[in-house]
């Protein structure tokens, strides 16, 4: 092998690095007047070529007959980039160190690395490919992994049914995943198992949901209750078996008749959310559940479905009926501290407030009673009652 500057030899030539056409001029002064100098500093940015790969170290040709080295820590750092380096490439590093004690450039190529990383899994995530991680810590919203190097995360909802309910056992398990999400400024890198165990299934819910469409009614079941909503699971056909103009020419009953026959194999479960303000007009009961498509979500594979849009708001037109004087019989459903409530019909209830109830005639549930509308906003659905007392000297005046 060649032998290399010495320590002082590249100090110099690497402080004076000389752009220009030869020269014969009779001094330094002359020699030197006109030219540009590139003396690198640390931090600055350098690219060169690479003109040798070894275990411990790789050394990067940055001009002015000068090599800068990747050695040590650095070398660790950028294993998994320096890993598919090959003498000849070029490639641009940091100068760590513009001259340690034996006068030589020190590089780093973990910027390089990681910008590469990111460009990898975009490419990746554009072509739907699988990349194999491992995991390394739970946590409360899934799975921190490592791929290359670089830290990713795995959230509970992209693990299949198989691991999503044993996330300790994969770390420092290898893991196939797909990329779902890359974002380098925020350091966000999301994988998903599910896109792999369950390909065949995600890609049959798409065709699902590519069938379906704002205004659909599905049947579905109750599978979980939250604060802000009812999780429901609805049976989609593969293809529609009718188009929607079959309600129209009186054929609805047909298409009904003929999905209760659809092979079983044709027909795939989706995850729908009723949103709070969709649930219905009343209480809905039992798990079973008639519900109608707001929106889908191609995207989460998830539908927005709603409840009360089914049946027409009863509070329409009801100041019509309940005008504030009117006397009117119904049922208490709940008794609370501040008052009792009063139901005339499905998704219609009125209060009567404490303080209009007289000592002695508290009313309970279940029992029924007649009332004297006060108010009534049909906008807000609130409309305020007076019982109609057994006796005028128990009556309470405004």
């Amino acid at each position: 092998m060649p032998l290399r500057q010495s320590a002082g030899s590249a100090a110099v030539s690497r402080k004076l690095e000389i752009k220009g056409k030869k020269s014969h001029a009779s001094s330094m002064e002359e020699l030197l007047a006109g030219y540009e100098f590139n003396v690198p500093t640390s931090g600055s940015t350098v690219e060169g070529v690479v003109t040798e790969v070894s275990k411990k170290m790789v050394l990067v040709d940055i001009g002015g007959k000068t090599e800068g080295m990747v050695v040590d820590r650095e070398y660790e750092g950028a294993y998994e980039l320096i890993k598919g380096l090959s003498v000849g490439d070029k490639i641009k590093a940091i100068v760590v160190s513009p001259e340690n004690d034996r006068g030589q450039i020190l590089l780093s190529l973990k910027r390089e690395a990681s910008k590469r990383a990111w460009d990898t899994y975009q490419e990746l995530m554009d072509s739907d490919g699988v990349v194999v991680v491992r995991g390394v810590e739970v946590n409360r919203g899934g799975l921190i992994v490592r791929a290359d190097g670089t830290r990713g995360f795995i959230p509970t909802s992209q693990f299949g049914k198989k691991l999503a309910g044993n996330l300790e056992s994969l770390i420092n398990r290898p893991i196939k995943v797909k990329v779902i999400e890359v974002d380098a400024e925020k350091n966000r890198l999301i994988f998903s198992e599910r896109h792999v165990s369950e390909e065949a299934v995600l890609a049959q819910k798409s065709d699902a949901l590519a069938a379906i469409t704002a205004g659909d009614i599905l049947e579905g079941t109750v599978s979980g209750v939250m604060p802000f909503g009812v999780f429901v699971t609805v049976r989609v056909p593969l293809a529609k078996n009718t188009p929607k103009s079959a309600s129209a020419t009186g054929q609805a009953d047909k298409t009904d008749k003929n999905t209760d026959k659809t092979d079983k194999d044709n027909i795939i479960e989706v995850d729908g959310l009723v949103h709070i303000s969709e649930i219905s007009w009343e209480k809905v009961n039992g798990d079973g559940v008639k519900v109608q498509v707001i929106s889908v979500d191609k995207d989460a594979g998830k539908l927005n479905l709603s409840v009360k849009r089914l049946k027409d708001d009863p509070w329409k037109d009801l100041d019509k009926t309940f005008k504030p004087g009117s006397k009117h019989k119904g049922e208490v459903t709940r008794v609370e501290p501040f008052g009792v409530f009063v139901n005339f019909q499905p998704g219609v209830d009125g209060l009567i407030h404490i303080s209009k109830i007289p000592a002695g005639e508290e009313p309970v549930t279940g029992q029924k009673i007649d009332v004297y509308v006060e108010t009534i906003d049909p906008a807000t659905r609130r409309m305020s009652l007076s019982m109609v007392l057994k006796t005028t000297e128990k009556l309470i005046y405004k």
